[in-house]
């Protein structure tokens, strides 16, 4: 019966080896959960009279438990990289259609555009669509197309910030023409954008009046310039009143209203001039001046430049033009018992009866973990009480084999008397 025990002594010390070794092995494997072998003792069956002198037969290994404690997490400067602080698992798809799940978070975009791992499982979780709406309640593999644009918004209105010179004087060349600066007294433009994307240049011409206070405001793209209206400033140099080409009044004075006929089949445009905000104060050596940078809220075409993952898993793009959009969301999955998932290898696991079903959610609702992008999930390998581990088998090994070698010793004896 000591052989029995030895033998399975020795099977067990080979088996905490071979756990205390794979440890060792993905001390530097990112997201890997160290494991611990549990042993159980084993007795012969007995009859019901006999319970107080069974004697032990050995030992078998009764599972290998795997901690799912957290790793340390480090940063880097790869955008799709991902570690998650908590609880929770990755949901990926395999390349077969199955769904698996993983704490490696070294991700990549594939040439498709899909966030991926170095296995090519897609990472899942919510899309957006063009408009930056995330599409909730499908779960899919996330995909960032290279190429993704923005599409553009049409510019509404343009605003203007002037002082035009109380010192001027009305121009003595007329009438008025945009290509003969003899005909006005200030001019300025600023670009605005089509239902298409298109930039057009409009154009802003400024004519002191005969009378005190009185500027005639000129505008239009190039080649289409025509008289928009009067403004009428106090003594104070405010603006108190303006009126369109007919004389009738502008209310908010200063609002001028522009119309652009496209010609690249995009819509036609209707523009607001604000120049509600312009002044006429005495210009100086300087004459008429802007006094802030002209602002119109379209927007062209735009190219995606980078992203970011936030703590809920949103990943946001940033675009050429400055504008943000959202692009997706990253889902994680948690589980009642994480130690009954099935480890597949390549740091995947696979659901089990064991595990139960997973729970999905938003990165830090209920109680699953929170993400960090641009950071991965270390092993949570403690390599010092590893090496003690491996000690420990080695002794128990040598111990098991000491058993076999003394019951020889005995056996030899009893073949000599």
């Amino acid at each position: 019966m000591s052989y029995q025990s030895a033998l399975s002594g020795l099977a067990a010390a080979s088996n905490d080896l071979d756990v205390v070794g794979n440890n060792i092995a993905n001390a530097q494997t990112v997201g890997f959960k160290q494991s611990t072998a549990v042993f159980a003792d084993l007795y012969a069956n007995s009859i019901a009279t006999a319970v107080n002198n069974q004697i032990g037969i050995g030992t078998r290994l009764a599972g290998v438990q795997q901690d799912f404690s957290q790793g340390q997490v480090t940063t880097t400067d790869v955008a799709t990289n991902m570690a998650i602080n908590g609880n929770g698992f990755f949901q990926m798809q395999n390349p077969n259609g199955t769904v698996t799940y993983s704490r490696n978070g070294q991700f990549v975009t594939d040439k498709n555009g899909f966030i991926v791992d170095a296995e090519g499982n897609k990472l899942m979780g919510f899309e957006a669509n063009t408009q930056g709406q995330l599409q909730a309640g499908a779960v899919v593999p996330i995909q960032i197309p290279n190429a993704s644009l923005l599409p553009p918004v049409a510019t509404t209105n343009v605003t203007f910030g002037l002082n035009l010179d109380a010192a001027a004087t009305a121009p003595t060349a007329t009438p008025f023409d945009p290509t003969d600066t003899s005909t006005f007294n200030f001019s300025t433009s600023e670009n605005v954008f089509d239902s298409l994307g298109g930039e057009t240049k409009v154009n802003m011409y400024f004519v002191k009046g005969a009378n005190p206070g009185e500027w005639d405001v000129f505008g239009g793209p190039t080649g289409n310039v025509a008289q928009m209206g009067t403004m009428t400033f106090d003594s104070s140099g405010k603006l108190v009143s303006a009126t369109d080409a007919g004389g009738a009044p502008i209310t908010p004075a200063g609002q001028f209203p522009l119309t652009i006929n496209p010609t690249d089949g995009s819509a036609v445009q209707n523009l607001t001039i604000d120049l509600s905000g312009t002044t006429q104060f005495g210009g100086g050596s300087a004459g008429s001046t802007v006094t802030s940078a002209p602002t119109q809220n379209g927007f062209g075409t735009s190219q995606l430049a980078t992203f970011s993952i936030g703590d809920d898993g949103t990943i946001t793009g940033s675009y050429s033009d400055g504008r943000t959009a959202v692009l997706g969301q990253v889902l994680i999955a948690n589980f009642t018992n994480p130690n009954g998932l099935q480890n597949l290898g390549n740091n995947q696991f696979g659901q089990t009866s064991e595990s139960g079903d997973p729970q999905v959610g938003v990165p830090g609702s209920s109680n699953l973990g929170s993400i960090q992008g641009s950071a991965v999930e270390s092993s949570n390998v403690d390599l010092t009480g590893s090496l003690v581990d491996l000690i420990t088998a080695q002794r128990n090994y040598q111990a098991n084999a000491q058993t076999i070698k003394t019951q020889q010793t005995i056996d030899q004896t009893l073949i000599n008397l």
